[in-house]
């Protein structure tokens, strides 16, 4: 099996689906797309993961690579093959789909617990899940409205649609569930990220978030592998 990974900044990397893909025997190439790498032929691929980045999915004049990237995803969701977006590859999924992306009234960053909808607790990609869970959050920005025949699998007070799928195959989680004991502490040197969670809780704000992070990894953890096995069970 070879997985195709896009990424769009460094620090955002599958995480710890690395471990999961590396016990399974399962290869994957990454494109760093912010670097200018080029997008390979699609063929040969069994999944694509398209991963974080301190970007919007609207900033094509700043980031013109964005416009070859929501051709590819297309391409890819019309052929039927399996999807994984987490954060910015959860909205470019409905972006380049026909959907709407804009930015929240307020961000949101920290632990904040998701529920699934009906549909979530029905689908394959929440198989083993508990109805409420923890997720880290770390977002300006939110899918606003579906693509056509997509549908919500995961919600908050906060962000409507943490999670949607489309078609049997493809699926976007707004929060991050691929987290290692350095996500936190790498991504706090990202100025985006650093200044969307010094917004919410002042200087210093990043000690906070790797304590709190730090308290429910072992949860995490779990979530991570269970997400990975049950997104592995439609290659």
């Amino acid at each position: 099996m070879r997985v195709l990974v896009f990424q769009h900044v460094a620090a955002e990397h599958p995480g710890s689906f690395r471990d999961f893909m590396r016990a399974d025997g399962v290869i994957w190439d990454a494109v760093e797309l912010d670097e200018g790498a080029a997008i390979p032929a699609l063929d040969g691929y069994d999944a694509l993961m398209v991963f974080g980045g301190p970007m919007d999915v609207w900033q094509e004049e700043e980031h013109p690579w964005l416009v070859a990237e929501k051709a590819a995803i297309r391409d890819w969701v019309a052929s039927g093959r399996p999807y994984l977006g987490v954060c910015l590859g959860h909205q470019l999924l409905a972006d380049a789909l026909g959907g709407k992306v804009g930015l929240m009234p307020r961000p949101e960053v920290g632990v904040t617990d998701v529920s699934l909808t009906q549909a979530g607790q029905a689908s394959v990609f929440f198989t083993g899940l508990p109805p409420t869970f923890p997720t880290l959050q770390w977002h300006g920005a939110a899918v606003l409205k579906l693509p056509d025949g997509a549908k919500v699998l995961a919600h908050n007070d906060h962000c409507a649609i943490q999670a949607l799928q489309v078609g049997e195959r493809a699926f976007g989680i707004q929060y991050h569930v691929e987290l290692t004991d350095d996500t936190v502490p790498e991504w706090g040197e990202i100025t985006e990220y650093r200044c969307a969670l010094e917004a919410i809780t002042g200087p210093g704000g990043g000690a906070l978030l790797v304590a709190a992070v730090e308290e429910k990894m072992p949860v995490f953890r779990k979530a991570a592998e269970q997400l990975y096995r049950n997104f592995r069970a439609t290659w």
